[in-house]
């Protein structure tokens, strides 16, 4: 018998589905937007770029930026009853509008 995957993608094939016309990579102006400091921002995970990715957990999720790290932006976001830190490139941010 083969042994399930525990790998940190599974259950992922809905949550990470595209629409038909959003396929491929994400425009140029969602990697350049720099957010500042105590903005809010949602994760919006893409699927298309592996790399500064964060756990499937926080998919849909909106944090306050409290720092950068490289190219990745630090991310405090509420998750239960605590608050977690999430590394996350520019490709899986969007600002909050709310």
């Amino acid at each position: 018998m083969v042994r399930k995957s525990h790998g940190p993608r599974r259950k992922t094939r809905k949550l990470f589905k595209k629409h038909p016309r959003e396929r491929g990579l994400p425009p140029i102006s969602r990697l350049l937007y720099e957010y500042k400091v105590g903005e809010y921002v949602v994760i919006k995970i893409d699927p298309s770029v592996h790399k500064g990715q964060p756990h499937r957990r926080f998919h849909g999720k909106v944090g306050v930026v409290i720092g950068k790290r490289g190219r990745a932006y630090i991310i405090r976001v509420r998750d239960g009853d605590t608050h977690k830190t999430v590394f996350a490139r520019p490709e899986h941010l969007m600002p909050f509008k709310g």
